[in-house]
């Protein structure tokens, strides 16, 4: 789990580091908010730590630019030494998805980093995985795998397996994936065959049935189990 710590204390910093490491955390650090902002844009993280009075950018206007700007999801855990209710309704408004007031329990904080992070990536899961039978296809990463074996796929052979997976078990017409793939200008050879003989290859070649099917004459679809007529 990648984490970056946003915190000026030198001394927070490193009692998070001797905690959190040796519990499987890949920690970076920015003592302030301009550094932190820059290792956002450039680093994908699990979660964020990051302190409300952080100097030179403060924490509220951080996650502000985070969520506003970068249009960043990533669970950002607040910390402040600040604890009435205007301070946490502030800091929620601002884009944080938790809140822990100094001085805090490092048990605490690893449980909820991690329930955090938990709930982010089900959250994403559920939005970009698509699912057929065996057949899993995860939009955001562009990974196939059908029986937890991976597609080896070119991008026209992506989209003709995100086709016909949103439109399962229908039929899919020739017609509808050409104007996916090429618009209103198709190649005048077949290609299309040609790309569905190699998602075939990919798809079917080690299984034990054929979940891409030909309607002849029609277009083609996927079907999750054998008998499917």
């Amino acid at each position: 789990m990648r984490v970056l710590i946003i915190e000026d204390d030198a001394d927070i910093v490193a009692t998070l580091y001797s905690y959190l490491e040796p519990r499987g955390y890949v920690l970076d650090c920015a003592a302030n908010g301009f550094g932190g902002f820059a290792l956002m844009g450039q680093n994908e993280y699990d979660a964020i730590v990051l302190d409300v009075r952080v100097p030179g950018m403060d924490g509220l206007s951080l996650c502000r630019k985070l969520r506003e700007e970068l249009t960043n999801d990533t669970p950002v855990l607040m910390l402040s030494a600040c604890g009435t209710v205007e301070d946490k309704v502030a800091g929620f408004e601002a884009g944080a998805d938790d809140y822990m007031v100094k001085p805090f329990s490092l048990v605490e904080l690893d449980v909820r980093v991690k329930a955090l992070v938990r709930r982010a990536r089900g959250k994403n899961v559920g939005a970009n995985l698509l699912r057929v039978g065996d057949l899993e296809f995860n939009t955001a990463t562009f990974e196939a795998t059908r029986a937890g074996i991976p597609l080896n796929l070119t991008k026209t052979g992506f989209t003709i397996l995100y086709r016909l997976m949103k439109e399962s078990p229908k039929v899919v017409p020739r017609e509808a994936l050409e104007a996916e793939l090429w618009g209103e200008n198709p190649p005048d050879s077949d290609a299309l065959r040609t790309h569905i003989h190699a998602l075939r290859q990919s798809l079917d070649k080690h299984h034990s049935f054929s979940m891409l099917r030909t309607v002849q004459g029609i277009g083609y679809r996927l079907v999750s189990a054998e008998n499917t007529p």
